[in-house]
Protein backbone atom coordinates (compact mmCIF):
# COMPACT_ATOMS: atom_id res chain seq x y z
CA UNK A 1 0.00 0.00 0.00
CA UNK A 2 3.14 2.77 0.99
CA UNK A 3 4.05 1.76 -2.38
CA UNK A 4 0.66 2.61 -4.39
CA UNK A 5 0.82 5.88 -2.94
CA UNK A 6 4.47 6.59 -3.48
CA UNK A 7 3.31 5.68 -6.72
CA UNK A 8 0.06 8.24 -6.83
CA UNK A 9 2.32 11.13 -5.58
CA UNK A 10 4.94 10.65 -8.24
CA UNK A 11 2.34 10.33 -10.89
CA UNK A 12 0.65 13.48 -9.80
CA UNK A 13 4.56 15.62 -10.44
CA UNK A 14 4.40 14.17 -13.17
CA UNK A 15 1.38 15.37 -14.52
CA UNK A 16 1.46 18.62 -13.02
CA UNK A 17 5.60 18.58 -14.37
CA UNK A 18 3.65 19.01 -18.17
CA UNK A 19 1.28 22.11 -17.13
CA UNK A 20 3.54 23.98 -14.26
CA UNK A 21 7.71 24.04 -14.90
CA UNK A 22 9.99 24.38 -11.91
CA UNK A 23 7.51 24.15 -9.49
CA UNK A 24 8.27 20.44 -7.93
CA UNK A 25 8.85 21.21 -4.81
CA UNK A 26 5.46 23.76 -4.36
CA UNK A 27 3.73 20.76 -5.66
CA UNK A 28 4.77 18.75 -3.12
CA UNK A 29 4.30 20.75 -0.19
CA UNK A 30 0.84 21.88 -1.70
CA UNK A 31 -0.38 17.93 -1.74
CA UNK A 32 1.73 17.46 2.08
CA UNK A 33 -0.68 20.47 3.11
CA UNK A 34 -4.02 19.00 1.28
CA UNK A 35 -3.65 15.74 2.79
CA UNK A 36 -2.72 16.87 6.35
CA UNK A 37 -6.17 19.11 6.41
CA UNK A 38 -3.91 22.43 6.01
CA UNK A 39 -3.80 25.26 4.28
CA UNK A 40 -0.72 27.20 2.35
CA UNK A 41 0.07 30.56 2.04
CA UNK A 42 1.71 31.49 -1.49
CA UNK A 43 3.82 34.72 -1.69
CA UNK A 44 5.20 36.14 -4.90
CA UNK A 45 5.02 38.46 -7.46
CA UNK A 46 2.31 38.40 -9.93
CA UNK A 47 2.79 36.43 -12.55
CA UNK A 48 4.71 33.30 -11.32
CA UNK A 49 1.89 30.38 -11.92
CA UNK A 50 0.10 30.96 -8.52
CA UNK A 51 -3.41 30.50 -10.20
CA UNK A 52 -1.87 27.86 -12.96
CA UNK A 53 -0.74 25.89 -9.80
CA UNK A 54 -4.32 25.44 -8.33
CA UNK A 55 -6.60 25.36 -11.38
CA UNK A 56 -3.71 22.68 -12.09
CA UNK A 57 -3.77 20.45 -8.91
CA UNK A 58 -7.76 20.30 -9.35
CA UNK A 59 -7.90 18.95 -12.83
CA UNK A 60 -5.03 16.13 -11.78
CA UNK A 61 -7.23 15.25 -8.24
CA UNK A 62 -10.56 16.10 -10.02
CA UNK A 63 -11.64 18.37 -7.15
CA UNK A 64 -13.77 21.36 -7.86
CA UNK A 65 -11.74 24.59 -7.52
CA UNK A 66 -12.88 28.37 -7.09
CA UNK A 67 -11.14 31.82 -6.90
CA UNK A 68 -11.68 34.86 -4.56
CA UNK A 69 -10.13 38.30 -5.55
CA UNK A 70 -9.70 40.00 -2.83
CA UNK A 71 -9.91 44.04 -2.67
CA UNK A 72 -10.40 46.22 -0.06
CA UNK A 73 -14.30 46.78 -0.57
CA UNK A 74 -14.65 43.03 -0.64
CA UNK A 75 -17.53 42.00 1.74
CA UNK A 76 -17.58 38.88 4.26
CA UNK A 77 -20.85 38.40 2.14
CA UNK A 78 -18.94 38.31 -1.15
CA UNK A 79 -16.80 34.99 0.65
CA UNK A 80 -19.46 32.84 2.72
CA UNK A 81 -23.08 33.84 0.26
CA UNK A 82 -25.71 35.41 1.38
CA UNK A 83 -29.94 34.61 1.28
CA UNK A 84 -31.08 36.07 -2.11
CA UNK A 85 -34.81 36.31 -2.82
CA UNK A 86 -35.93 33.17 -4.47
CA UNK A 87 -36.37 33.33 -8.21
CA UNK A 88 -39.56 31.33 -8.60
CA UNK A 89 -40.81 32.58 -5.11
CA UNK A 90 -39.87 36.12 -4.32
CA UNK A 91 -41.25 35.65 -0.91
CA UNK A 92 -39.39 33.27 0.14
CA UNK A 93 -35.34 33.59 0.94
CA UNK A 94 -32.83 31.26 -0.72
CA UNK A 95 -29.43 30.78 0.18
CA UNK A 96 -26.60 31.51 -2.66
CA UNK A 97 -23.49 30.19 -1.75
CA UNK A 98 -20.28 32.21 -1.68
CA UNK A 99 -16.95 30.68 -3.91
CA UNK A 100 -16.24 29.57 -0.30
CA UNK A 101 -18.11 26.34 -1.06
CA UNK A 102 -15.49 24.41 -2.78
CA UNK A 103 -12.30 22.07 -2.56
CA UNK A 104 -9.24 23.81 -3.87
CA UNK A 105 -9.76 28.00 -2.96
CA UNK A 106 -7.42 30.34 -4.48
CA UNK A 107 -7.58 33.53 -2.12
CA UNK A 108 -5.92 36.11 -4.64
CA UNK A 109 -3.96 38.41 -2.32
CA UNK A 110 -5.79 38.29 0.43
CA UNK A 111 -3.44 40.63 2.56
CA UNK A 112 -5.47 43.63 -0.25
CA UNK A 113 -8.46 43.15 1.57
CA UNK A 114 -9.56 44.82 5.08
CA UNK A 115 -8.47 42.91 8.36
CA UNK A 116 -12.70 42.56 8.81
CA UNK A 117 -12.73 40.35 5.90
CA UNK A 118 -9.90 38.75 5.97
CA UNK A 119 -11.05 37.12 9.51
CA UNK A 120 -14.20 36.11 7.58
CA UNK A 121 -11.84 33.45 6.02
CA UNK A 122 -10.88 32.03 9.38
CA UNK A 123 -13.79 30.28 10.64
CA UNK A 124 -13.74 28.32 7.09
CA UNK A 125 -10.36 27.43 7.86
CA UNK A 126 -10.55 26.81 11.14
CA UNK A 127 -13.76 25.08 11.79
CA UNK A 128 -14.37 23.90 8.05
CA UNK A 129 -17.90 25.59 8.38
CA UNK A 130 -19.22 29.22 7.73
CA UNK A 131 -22.11 31.08 9.70
CA UNK A 132 -24.55 33.18 7.78
CA UNK A 133 -27.10 35.04 9.72
CA UNK A 134 -26.82 32.34 12.52
CA UNK A 135 -26.88 29.53 10.83
CA UNK A 136 -23.95 27.23 10.11
CA UNK A 137 -23.11 25.28 6.83
CA UNK A 138 -20.48 22.90 6.51
CA UNK A 139 -18.04 22.95 3.97
CA UNK A 140 -16.53 20.24 1.32
CA UNK A 141 -14.23 17.90 2.42
CA UNK A 142 -11.47 18.47 1.35
CA UNK A 143 -11.28 21.72 2.12
CA UNK A 144 -7.71 23.55 1.17
CA UNK A 145 -7.27 27.26 0.68
CA UNK A 146 -4.21 28.77 -1.30
CA UNK A 147 -4.09 32.15 -0.20
CA UNK A 148 -1.44 34.35 -2.33
CA UNK A 149 -0.03 37.43 -0.80
CA UNK A 150 2.19 40.24 -2.25
CA UNK A 151 5.37 41.33 -0.14
CA UNK A 152 4.45 43.40 2.66
CA UNK A 153 6.11 46.57 1.70
CA UNK A 154 3.84 46.63 -1.43
CA UNK A 155 1.60 49.62 -1.60
CA UNK A 156 -1.97 49.15 -0.69
CA UNK A 157 -1.51 46.00 1.65
CA UNK A 158 -2.72 44.74 5.29
CA UNK A 159 -0.98 42.51 7.70
CA UNK A 160 -2.59 39.22 8.31
CA UNK A 161 -4.17 38.83 11.68
CA UNK A 162 -1.81 36.75 13.81
CA UNK A 163 -4.26 34.10 14.48
CA UNK A 164 -4.97 33.42 10.73
CA UNK A 165 -1.32 33.52 9.50
CA UNK A 166 -1.12 30.68 11.99
CA UNK A 167 -3.70 28.59 10.61
CA UNK A 168 -1.88 27.95 7.77
CA UNK A 169 0.47 24.60 7.73
CA UNK A 170 2.72 26.38 5.00
CA UNK A 171 4.37 29.96 3.25
CA UNK A 172 6.02 28.92 0.34
CA UNK A 173 7.84 31.64 -1.73
CA UNK A 174 6.97 31.04 -5.56
CA UNK A 175 10.34 30.60 -7.31
CA UNK A 176 11.28 32.57 -9.81
CA UNK A 177 11.94 30.54 -12.86
CA UNK A 178 15.30 30.58 -14.87
CA UNK A 179 16.45 30.65 -17.97
CA UNK A 180 15.58 27.39 -19.51
CA UNK A 181 12.22 27.50 -17.41
CA UNK A 182 11.34 30.64 -18.46
CA UNK A 183 11.87 29.09 -22.18
CA UNK A 184 9.57 26.23 -21.52
CA UNK A 185 6.74 28.39 -20.67
CA UNK A 186 7.00 30.83 -23.23
CA UNK A 187 6.93 27.98 -25.83
CA UNK A 188 4.30 26.61 -23.54
CA UNK A 189 1.98 29.82 -24.15
CA UNK A 190 2.87 29.67 -27.95
CA UNK A 191 1.10 26.13 -27.91
CA UNK A 192 4.04 24.26 -28.06
CA UNK A 193 3.44 22.08 -24.95
CA UNK A 194 -0.14 19.96 -25.00
CA UNK A 195 -2.02 21.30 -22.16
CA UNK A 196 -2.10 19.31 -19.31
CA UNK A 197 -5.94 17.98 -20.08
CA UNK A 198 -4.61 16.37 -23.04
CA UNK A 199 -1.59 14.63 -21.42
CA UNK A 200 -4.06 13.60 -18.83
CA UNK A 201 -6.00 11.33 -21.34
CA UNK A 202 -2.58 9.73 -22.93
CA UNK A 203 -3.77 6.20 -21.83
CA UNK A 204 0.05 4.93 -21.52
CA UNK A 205 1.05 8.28 -18.75
CA UNK A 206 0.57 8.23 -15.36
CA UNK A 207 -2.80 10.17 -15.10
CA UNK A 208 -4.03 6.21 -14.87
CA UNK A 209 -2.56 6.52 -11.47
CA UNK A 210 -4.90 9.49 -10.64
CA UNK A 211 -8.56 9.60 -9.88
CA UNK A 212 -11.20 9.47 -12.06
CA UNK A 213 -13.69 11.55 -10.47
CA UNK A 214 -14.51 13.28 -7.79
CA UNK A 215 -16.00 11.12 -5.35
CA UNK A 216 -12.86 8.44 -6.27
CA UNK A 217 -10.56 12.05 -5.12
CA UNK A 218 -12.44 12.12 -1.81
CA UNK A 219 -11.73 8.72 -0.96
CA UNK A 220 -8.30 8.78 -1.71
CA UNK A 221 -8.09 11.96 0.59
CA UNK A 222 -10.07 10.18 3.21
CA UNK A 223 -7.65 7.30 2.80
CA UNK A 224 -4.38 9.53 2.77
CA UNK A 225 -5.66 11.29 6.00
CA UNK A 226 -5.66 8.29 7.96
CA UNK A 227 -2.46 6.75 6.75
CA UNK A 228 -0.69 9.56 7.31
CA UNK A 229 -1.80 9.77 10.97
CA UNK A 230 -0.35 6.13 11.54
CA UNK A 231 3.14 6.52 10.15
CA UNK A 232 5.20 6.61 13.08
CA UNK A 233 7.87 8.95 13.76
CA UNK A 234 11.21 8.38 14.97
CA UNK A 235 12.08 9.34 18.46
CA UNK A 236 14.86 12.06 17.53
CA UNK A 237 12.14 13.65 15.63
CA UNK A 238 9.55 14.42 18.45
CA UNK A 239 12.81 15.18 20.38
CA UNK A 240 13.48 17.88 17.36
CA UNK A 241 10.55 19.24 17.40
CA UNK A 242 9.82 19.40 20.85
CA UNK A 243 13.64 21.16 21.37
CA UNK A 244 12.20 23.96 18.83
CA UNK A 245 9.53 24.30 20.67
CA UNK A 246 10.77 24.64 24.17
CA UNK A 247 13.85 26.75 22.97
CA UNK A 248 11.50 29.42 21.03
CA UNK A 249 10.06 29.58 24.43
CA UNK A 250 12.83 29.92 26.76
CA UNK A 251 12.69 26.94 28.36
CA UNK A 252 16.21 25.82 28.05
CA UNK A 253 16.29 23.54 31.22
CA UNK A 254 14.00 21.05 29.29
CA UNK A 255 15.95 20.49 26.04
CA UNK A 256 16.65 16.92 25.07
CA UNK A 257 19.76 15.53 23.36
CA UNK A 258 22.15 18.46 22.79
CA UNK A 259 25.59 19.31 23.59
CA UNK A 260 26.41 22.49 26.00
CA UNK A 261 27.49 24.76 23.20
CA UNK A 262 24.40 23.92 21.62
CA UNK A 263 21.81 25.44 24.13
CA UNK A 264 24.24 27.99 24.76
CA UNK A 265 23.79 29.62 21.41
CA UNK A 266 20.05 28.98 21.36
CA UNK A 267 20.49 31.51 24.55
CA UNK A 268 22.16 33.59 22.75
CA UNK A 269 19.65 33.82 19.26
CA UNK A 270 16.43 33.55 21.44
CA UNK A 271 16.89 35.87 24.22
CA UNK A 272 18.11 38.44 21.62
CA UNK A 273 16.57 38.21 18.69
CA UNK A 274 12.77 36.46 19.40
CA UNK A 275 10.14 38.28 20.35
CA UNK A 276 7.51 35.46 21.25
CA UNK A 277 7.80 31.43 21.22
CA UNK A 278 6.35 28.70 18.94
CA UNK A 279 2.94 27.56 19.50
CA UNK A 280 1.35 24.63 19.85
CA UNK A 281 0.04 24.38 16.33
CA UNK A 282 3.50 24.50 14.63
CA UNK A 283 4.51 21.30 16.59
CA UNK A 284 1.55 19.96 14.95
CA UNK A 285 2.15 21.24 11.59
CA UNK A 286 6.34 20.13 11.41
CA UNK A 287 4.92 16.26 12.40
CA UNK A 288 2.12 16.09 10.36
CA UNK A 289 3.87 17.43 7.67
CA UNK A 290 7.11 15.07 7.89
CA UNK A 291 4.34 12.45 8.27
CA UNK A 292 2.84 12.92 5.00
CA UNK A 293 6.42 13.66 3.43
CA UNK A 294 7.10 10.50 4.61
CA UNK A 295 4.28 8.42 3.15
CA UNK A 296 3.98 10.78 -0.12
CA UNK A 297 7.48 11.08 -1.20
CA UNK A 298 10.21 9.32 0.87
CA UNK A 299 12.30 6.50 -0.78
CA UNK A 300 14.22 5.53 2.16
CA UNK A 301 12.11 5.17 5.33
CA UNK A 302 9.00 3.92 6.49
CA UNK A 303 9.07 6.35 9.31
CA UNK A 304 8.96 10.37 10.28
CA UNK A 305 12.57 11.11 10.27
CA UNK A 306 14.67 14.16 9.80
CA UNK A 307 15.41 13.91 5.92
CA UNK A 308 11.70 14.56 5.73
CA UNK A 309 11.38 17.22 8.42
CA UNK A 310 14.09 19.25 6.74
CA UNK A 311 11.66 19.21 3.25
CA UNK A 312 9.08 21.03 5.24
CA UNK A 313 11.15 23.16 8.26
CA UNK A 314 11.03 26.25 6.49
CA UNK A 315 7.90 26.53 5.02
CA UNK A 316 6.54 25.42 8.19
CA UNK A 317 7.89 28.13 10.82
CA UNK A 318 8.68 31.29 8.33
CA UNK A 319 5.12 32.96 8.98
CA UNK A 320 5.28 31.62 12.36
CA UNK A 321 8.72 32.94 14.29
CA UNK A 322 8.22 36.38 15.33
CA UNK A 323 11.45 38.45 15.95
CA UNK A 324 12.18 41.35 17.33
CA UNK A 325 12.52 44.67 15.34
CA UNK A 326 15.69 45.53 13.48
CA UNK A 327 16.57 41.63 14.39
CA UNK A 328 18.29 41.51 11.21
CA UNK A 329 21.22 44.14 12.63
CA UNK A 330 22.17 41.71 15.48
CA UNK A 331 22.06 38.78 13.69
CA UNK A 332 24.19 39.43 10.45
CA UNK A 333 25.48 43.26 10.89
CA UNK A 334 26.38 44.47 7.46
CA UNK A 335 24.59 41.60 5.51
CA UNK A 336 23.23 42.39 1.96
CA UNK A 337 20.75 39.70 1.95
CA UNK A 338 17.31 40.12 1.96
CA UNK A 339 15.76 40.28 5.27
CA UNK A 340 13.18 37.54 4.24
CA UNK A 341 16.52 35.14 3.09
CA UNK A 342 18.05 36.21 6.65
CA UNK A 343 15.26 35.06 8.43
CA UNK A 344 15.05 31.33 6.92
CA UNK A 345 18.82 31.48 7.33
CA UNK A 346 17.93 31.92 10.57
CA UNK A 347 15.27 29.62 11.06
CA UNK A 348 17.71 26.68 9.83
CA UNK A 349 20.41 27.54 11.97
CA UNK A 350 17.59 27.30 15.34
CA UNK A 351 16.42 24.12 13.96
CA UNK A 352 20.09 22.72 13.34
CA UNK A 353 20.82 23.89 16.74
CA UNK A 354 17.99 22.18 18.87
CA UNK A 355 18.50 18.68 16.40
CA UNK A 356 19.48 15.61 18.71
CA UNK A 357 23.05 14.18 17.88
CA UNK A 358 22.50 10.45 18.77
CA UNK A 359 22.15 8.06 16.29
CA UNK A 360 23.44 10.27 13.09
CA UNK A 361 20.57 12.55 13.11
CA UNK A 362 21.47 16.00 13.11
CA UNK A 363 23.66 14.93 10.18
CA UNK A 364 20.97 13.42 8.09
CA UNK A 365 19.05 16.19 8.98
CA UNK A 366 21.42 18.86 7.83
CA UNK A 367 22.07 17.18 4.87
CA UNK A 368 18.51 17.21 3.66
CA UNK A 369 18.17 21.22 4.29
CA UNK A 370 17.66 23.18 0.76
CA UNK A 371 21.50 23.42 -0.32
CA UNK A 372 21.46 27.32 -0.32
CA UNK A 373 20.58 27.20 3.45
CA UNK A 374 22.83 24.59 4.69
CA UNK A 375 25.91 25.84 6.80
CA UNK A 376 28.85 26.10 4.58
CA UNK A 377 31.25 23.33 5.85
CA UNK A 378 28.22 20.94 4.68
CA UNK A 379 27.71 21.78 1.26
Amino acid sequence: MSKAIKAFGAAVLEESGKAMFGMEHVTRLCLTALYTGGHVLLEGNPGLGKTELVKTLGALLRLPFGRIQFTPDLMPADITGTYMPDLENRSRLSFREGPVFTSLLLADEINRATPKTQSAMLEAMAERQVTVLGERRKLNQPFMVLATQNPIDHEGTYTLPEAQADRFMFKIEMPVPDATTLRRIMAKQAGAIASVQAETQNPGSTASLLPKDEQDSRAKYEELQRRVRAVAPLPSLEAHITNMFLASNRRFDALQGLEAQQTKRLRDITNDLVRYGLGPRAAIALLLGAKAWTLLFSSHSEQADGPALAKILVPALRHRFQLHFGWQDRYAPGSAQSEFDLQDRLLVEFAQLCAPRANEYQRTFVANLPETLRPANTK
